[in-house]
């Protein structure tokens, strides 16, 4: 047994894990009544990527591509490719993938589990809208090819489904065209809610890309909240001509005692942040990694909050219910004393997502790490989970690792619909918490 975190490195469970290399892979290896669970990167912060006790398949040992199609653009690979590698191969052939998350450093099998958004969602939708097809293997060896219209229930099911109706094992994915590398970006700072929606309404148009850096502990008062709103687009192609930046990977060394996030460092960072930024508002040419990615470089970076962990706390609310919803949870997290560096305010466009349990949903969305401080901290999101539950919106699970079960079948309708595509030998600790097993 090897003990396993995630992201969040709120516990170190058991776990047996075991390396899938077989190709092509016909069956799930596990002990007699033992379950499984398909595993990555860990990326994800909770429990939704755990299976304490169980086995762990990890697919990082299946990365490779199968074929390419250089007309359509369609991109056929092993489920453990990173999208890093995807990237870094095919965008100096002008192709990138229409959606990726804040990090590239995902496996193609974790990013469909989880149906991961980019900050693009209102024009590109989430990353299961450009899944062509997927091989979906099951515990009892049945193989379901699927895709949009191929066995769509299925698809729909697995797409977002966390890991829960078997493991993928290959997908084809449509790659869209880019001029290059270099991104024509925008930084923008402002000085209320209401100033970021001007903005996000005003750039959603003309902007591939929008995301806004948000001062969490700067909403204590009507009208105050301040941050820094960027947009991108892709450069025109004279200005495509620019050197990829070097990989200057760091690393945080060990997980401190205590979490360097704390009363002392948060607002005095918040304020450097944000007017270090304010002296940068304008046009710039930034490549597309540091822009999409910026902590990439910064590997470990999830030891700061310390020994204990942290959470990470992400919403979504209805657009009509957005200003007064997030002015509530800022309020509420002003008044703890508790926040992040990196606190994340975006829109989402008006499309529904394919899967039956994808985050995604009209209206904008709210992403702040907490430093676990135990009840103080759970006490803080049982008032969070008010405001949300209020505004009739939901919580993201490939983040969360304590939302409660009432939350989340009042968050997403369809439970019950995908409950049915389960393959019974699979579990996670995230579905023992919210659906009994």
């Amino acid at each position: 047994m090897v003990a396993v975190r995630s992201w969040g490195r709120l516990s170190a469970d058991d776990h047996d894990l075991r390396i899938l290399a077989e190709r092509p892979l016909a069956h799930l290896p596990r002990e007699p009544g033992q379950h499984g669970l398909a595993f990555g990167m860990g990326r994800s912060y909770g429990d939704v990527c755990l299976n304490p006790g169980g086995a762990l398949w990890s697919l990082r040992g299946l990365d490779r591509f199968i074929a390419w199609d250089e007309a359509t653009g369609e991109l056929t690979c092993e489920a453990g490719m990173l999208l890093r590698d995807i990237q870094r191969t095919f965008v100096p052939r002008g192709w990138m993938l229409p959606v990726t998350p804040g990090t590239q450093l995902a496996t193609v099998g974790g990013a469909i589990a989880n149906d991961v958004h980019g900050k693009n969602h209102h024009g590109n939708g989430s990353f299961g809208d450009h899944v062509q097809e997927l091989r979906l293997l099951r515990t009892d060896g049945l193989s379901i090819r699927c895709g949009p219209q191929l066995h769509p229930d299925w698809f729909a099911a697995t797409v977002g489904g966390l890991g829960l109706t078997g493991v993928v094992t290959q997908a084809t994915l449509r790659l869209r065209r880019v001029p290059g590398a270099w991104l024509d970006t925008e930084t923008l700072p402002y000085g209320s809610l209401g100033e970021f929606f001007a903005l996000a309404d005003a750039s959603e148009a003309g902007w591939e890309h929008t995301v806004s850096w948000i001062d969490c502990l700067s909403g204590a008062r009507a009208g105050a909240t301040r941050g820094i709103f960027l947009r991108a687009n892709a450069a025109a192609p004279e200005f495509q001509h620019g050197a990829a930046p070097k990989d200057r990977q760091r690393t945080v060394p060990f997980a401190p005692p205590v979490s360097l996030v704390n009363r002392l460092s948060l607002r005095p960072f918040n304020a450097a942040y944000y007017h270090l930024n304010r002296r940068r508002a304008g046009r710039a040419l930034q490549h597309y990694e540091p822009f999409s990615y910026p902590l990439d470089n910064l590997q470990e970076w999830n030891r700061i909050y310390g020994r204990r962990g942290f959470y990470q706390y992400q919403c979504v609310v209805p657009r009509p219910h957005g200003p007064d919803a997030v002015g509530a949870l800022l309020r509420e997290i002003t008044a703890s004393g508790q926040g992040s560096f990196l606190g994340v305010l975006k829109t989402f466009g008006d499309r529904e997502s394919v899967g039956l349990l994808s985050f995604p949903q009209p209206g904008v969305t709210l992403a702040l790490d907490f430093p676990n401080l135990g009840d103080r901290t759970l006490r803080l999101f049982d008032r969070l989970d008010a405001v949300v539950a209020e505004a009739g919106g939901r919580l993201y699970p490939a983040k969360d690792a304590r939302m409660p079960r009432a939350l989340f079948e009042a968050g997403y309708p369809k439970l019950a619909q995908f409950l049915p595509y389960r393959d019974p030998n699979i579990r996670s600790a995230m579905s023992r918490r919210l659906m009994g097993d």
